[in-house]
């Protein structure tokens, strides 16, 4: 059985629980002690599920070819096709909504993703019709870096004692150089480098950015890949769209898009609000990663708080 990161951990004294009383998602192991069974102990794991975001949207593209929910149907979808596709609609915000919320956490605790994409969400239920009990996490986390103050400065807060000048470079005050971990960033501080961003918090910024920028690429991705045909457009297709077809320039993705009929109920999606998908799109995908919006920011976007919710 796969641990997640996030999974909670739990033991608790047998007589305080009893073992039907836990709900499904509940996997227990325990051990009776040989000298008082009753004094035994469980063992409690919670499963936050398999799922992961790219096998939704899979089956939410086939979904949308056949004009059905993904897992049951409601007794109305029969009579209105377009419940299915607004109950995706939903589900989708719900599930990009958890995995910003995820990664506002992270980066609220000086810590970076960096692995971002459709298979490091994973969830508890792809049932559209359960998008209220929808929880996305976050895995994958081997890439993980430490843009704490603890690790930029040696402090616990900027404001706290420090002989440290802040002005000093990233890599000579966070990072061992033959410490395992910076050398699965070294990449990004490279990237950051040749960005421009050489002092520390300069490089932090970066490194926030960086996240940012590969959730505005899952953001696209969960979009086109749930609501187009099925075989239409894939992860590294439409990258490849974004970037170096149109130049990070959405508004010609945009015009593209529009022309191409299999991938009609994803821009109708991003058209809600006034174009409010291609917006924050736009802005997460910005070339520059220092107009690109904070994790908070990207969950206060309209287009994630809209009326579709």
């Amino acid at each position: 059985m796969e641990v997640n990161l996030f999974s909670c951990v739990v033991c608790i004294p047998t007589g305080s629980i009893r073992r039907r009383s836990l709900p499904k998602s509940i996997t227990t192991s325990w051990r009776l002690s040989n000298q008082d069974r009753g004094a035994g102990q469980w063992l409690v794991f919670r499963d936050d599920g398999r799922i992961t975001a790219a096998n939704y949207a899979k089956a939410a593209s086939e979904a949308t070819a056949e004009g059905r929910a993904v897992g049951e149907w409601d007794f109305w979808d029969q009579f209105d096709p377009s419940r299915p596709i607004q109950r995706r609609r939903v589900f989708i915000t719900k599930l990009l909504r958890g995995t910003f919320t995820g990664l506002s956490y992270m980066h609220s605790r000086g810590r970076l993703h960096q692995s971002l994409g459709p298979a490091s969400v994973i969830m508890n239920t792809m049932e559209e019709r359960d998008a209220l009990f929808l929880v996305p996490h976050l895995r994958d986390l081997a890439f993980s870096a430490d843009v704490s103050d603890q690790a930029l400065f040696g402090t616990a807060a900027f404001g706290g004692s420090s002989n440290r000048d802040p002005s000093l470079s990233f890599a000579a005050k966070d990072v061992s150089l033959e410490s395992a971990a910076a050398s699965l960033s070294e990449g990004l501080w490279l990237r950051a480098s040749a960005a421009g961003a050489r002092m520390a918090l300069e490089r932090k910024a970066f490194g926030l950015a960086d996240d940012i920028y590969a959730g505005g690429l899952l953001l696209a991705y969960i979009v086109f890949a749930s609501l187009s045909e099925p075989g239409s457009i894939d992860g590294p297709s439409l990258q490849r769209l974004l970037e170096s077809t149109f130049q990070l320039d959405i508004r010609a993705a945009r015009e593209y898009c529009l022309a191409d009929d299999r991938w009609a109920e994803a821009v109708q999606f991003l058209e809600l609000d006034d174009g409010a998908g291609w917006e924050l799109l736009q802005v997460m995908l910005n070339p520059d990663y220092r107009q690109r919006p904070i994790a908070d920011a990207v969950l206060n976007h309209r287009f994630l708080t809209g009326a579709i919710l």
